[in-house]
């Protein structure tokens, strides 16, 4: 069976991406979550079963087969399910969804850095700082491109959810929390994505959980 190893739900964003994989492959897999920046953080995070990825989480074991980062675990089960799950069929669709899910992956760093997750927290709306707006308008163009070419019926970026929905679903939540500015047609798309079964039984779960750090408790956090 594959073997998933995440951090707190609560905070942990490319946990999510790697979690939603996960559960978007149909197949089963056992879940293991870490709670980040504890007493035993170091020490678990030398262990054999991090060796690959430097400690770092998400890391998705198959057997003796192992895949860390987010995006390379959403490829590796892919490929595992036939290529029917994660990327639209449209040739021209599933370019477009790869390019914004590696845009994603290694974009949008002052969103991602000024506005952390925390799914259990919902803030007062504050204007952001100027990188974050433009950040924000970039991403409101390519989710409206996005949906204006190929979203077609469905409520997501390329009417079904898939891998590109999965890159972005910790920014929706980022949006919820912080109250940020968002394009109207990109509220529905975001309650969407909240609202989608996977991402109900994340939130959930992180309201149980009981760990709690406080750096990641601010509408300040960074």
């Amino acid at each position: 069976m594959l073997k998933l190893i995440i951090g707190n739900k609560a905070y942990s964003s490319w946990s999510l991406r790697g979690w939603l994989a996960c559960k978007q492959s149909g197949l089963p897999f056992e879940e293991v979550v870490v709670p980040l920046y504890d007493q035993d953080w170091d020490k678990r995070r030398q262990g054999d079963e991090f060796a690959p990825s430097s400690g770092k989480v998400p890391i998705l074991w198959d057997g003796d087969i192992v895949v860390w980062d987010s995006l390379a675990i959403v490829e590796f089960l892919n490929d595992k399910t036939g290529d029917t799950r994660f990327w639209p069929k449209d040739e021209a669709a599933r370019a477009m969804a790869r390019s914004m899910a590696a845009e994603m992956h290694s974009g949008f760093s002052a969103l991602r850095s000024k506005h952390g997750m925390n799914v259990r927290q919902v803030y007062a709306p504050k204007k952001p700082d100027d990188d974050v707006i433009a950040e924000l308008t970039r991403l409101m163009e390519s989710w409206a491109q996005a949906r204006a070419r190929f979203g077609g019926a469905g409520p997501f970026l390329f009417g079904e959810f898939g891998a590109a929905d999965i890159m972005y679903a910790p920014v929706c939540t980022r949006l919820a929390t912080y109250q940020l500015p968002v394009a109207r047609f990109a509220i529905s798309y975001v309650d969407a994505v909240l609202n989608h079964p996977f991402m109900q039984d994340w939130i959930a779960a992180a309201q149980e959980e009981e760990w709690v750090i406080e750096k990641f408790e601010s509408a300040e956090n960074t």
